[in-house]
Order: structure tokens, then sequence, then C-alpha cells
């Protein structure tokens, strides 16, 4: 029988790196998982054993075969079916966390993760490293502090971009940085005012344009989708107050009435925001 351990970490206010869960399982030999579709990511780091992963990721159906060992890991992509098997003869220990942020595909891409290569190979192999070692924090010490909990977890993205076999070193432009951070700053002073993309670049003092290019090449998105994916993220935290109406959220979040509110986040979550908040308030 597999030996399975799962928590759920309920708190997401933080935006950046929202955590969802983490675990290990000591699988048995053969067991499978999937197909399925995930609405976050979910990275699984391999202490022992082998197995495979079968995503999906185009329209033909056809799947990928990615052998996965000891020491890799996995990454499986929202919205994309993936299918994953423990070796017959060696089936595979792994430890997983489940996540998603707004800094999240920035930090994957950094590594070398995405949906078209979705396995972890370090530049060494070794048994004691940070990567478990930040992982099996959080599974040893799930009533820890939130403050804890998330330090562990930027600290595992920082072991995985550290060794990662795909990372290369990048210079950055300081002054680009300053901008980022000065568009970032705005909107998280704004988001629930009727701002656009206009008044950030302004605010900035810089053409919308070149400002929606230097932030796409530093967040992986673009001014637009961030300010989207920020109010949403805060209107995840307001739908869990279950006295708040779905208008006064709209309204909190930036959006001039409850219907675009309402289509935003549809888009984004694949159901209305009502739904949303039927399915994960009778989580906790």
């Amino acid at each position: 029988m597999s030996d399975f351990k799962s928590y759920v970490f309920n708190n997401i206010n933080y935006v950046d790196i929202i955590l969802y869960q983490f675990g290990s399982e000591r699988c048995d030999s053969l067991h499978s998982f999937g197909p399925t579709v995930k609405n976050h990511y979910l990275f699984h780091y391999v202490l022992s054993g082998k197995g495979k992963l079968y995503p999906v990721i185009d329209n033909t159906n056809k799947k990928s075969a990615y052998s996965v060992k000891a020491g890799e890991g996995f990454l499986i992509t929202p919205n994309i079916i993936n299918t994953y098997e423990a070796d017959k003869d060696d089936p595979w220990h792994y430890i997983w966390i489940e996540f998603e942020g707004l800094k999240a595909q920035r930090y994957l891409d950094e590594i070398g993760l995405s949906a078209k290569n979705p396995v972890f190979i370090p530049k060494e192999y070794t048994s004691e490293n940070s990567i478990v070692e930040n992982l099996m924090f959080l599974i040893n010490n799930p009533e820890s502090p939130d403050s804890a909990i998330l330090g562990h977890v930027y600290l595992f993205f920082y072991a995985l971009l550290e060794n990662s076999s795909f990372y290369t070193a990048k210079k950055a432009s300081n002054l680009q940085e300053f901008y980022v951070r000065e568009a970032i700053n705005f909107i998280e002073k704004n988001y629930n005012n009727n701002i656009s993309v206009e008044d950030i670049s302004r605010w900035c003092n810089l053409d919308r344009s070149y400002l929606g290019k230097i932030f796409k090449n530093t967040m992986k998105t673009t001014p637009q989708e961030f300010l989207i994916k920020y109010r949403l993220t805060k209107a995840c935290e307001m739908l869990k107050d279950d006295s708040m109406s779905i208008r006064e959220i709209a309204e909190l979040t930036g959006y001039p009435n409850q219907f675009y509110f309402s289509r935003a986040f549809k888009e984004i979550y694949n159901m209305p925001p009502r739904q949303w908040r039927n399915q994960n308030n009778s989580k906790l």
C-alpha cells in the first residue's frame, strides 16, 4: 500500500507565490495517477526509485513520455492533461508541492521548467541537498507559522534555481527592474480603482509600449495580464468571506460592474466566482 501524506495551507494572502498543498508519497509498483488536469502548478521531486510522466501538450491528444529518476523532478502545468506512473521494479518515492502566484511562471522560466520541458535535471545528483531540506521542512513542520512555511517555499525555489542544469545567470538591467517594481507598486496600491495600463505607464513616466516590453522581459507576463491576475487573486481572498457579495467584491477589485468581474474571473478560473466560493469554502 502507498504511504501518502498531504497537508493543506489555507492562507492565500500572499500573492507572489500562493501555496496550496504539499506532501509525500512512497508509491507501490505501477501506481499511477491520471489522466488528470490541475488548476495549479504541481511539482514532484523524486527521492528514490523512478517512474514516467505522460503529458499531453497540444491538441492532438498525443502523449509524450519522460522518464524521471531519483534526484530529478517533474512539473504538472495547469490545464494540461497528465498521467504519471511508478516503475514496476523500482517505484518512486517523491515529495510534492502545489502552488501558483503572480511570480510563479517567472520563477519556473528561470529554473527552465515549462509544459514543454517538464523535467527538472540537476547539475549534480546528491541525496542530500537544499531542495529536499526545504520541502521536508514543510512536511515535518506543517503547523509552523506562515512566515516559516513561506520562507522555506522561497528557499525551495532558490534551491531549484541554483541546482538546475538549465539555469544560466542573466545580467539584469537595474534601471529596468526599478521601473517594473514601480509599476507593480502602483498596481498593488491602486488595483481597487479603475486603472489602466496607460495610468501605470504614466505613473512610471514611460511610453506604454516600452513599459510592456520591459515588464514582459522581467515578469514573463504583460502589465495588463498582471493587473487582472492581481485583482482576481485579491478577489479570491474576499470570496472566502461569505458576508461579502459578488457585487461588493467586483467594486473593491476595480471592476465597474459585476458582469465584467464575473467574465474576467471565469476566463482565469474556468468557473464563475459564486461557484469558486462554494467549492473552496466547503474545503475550509
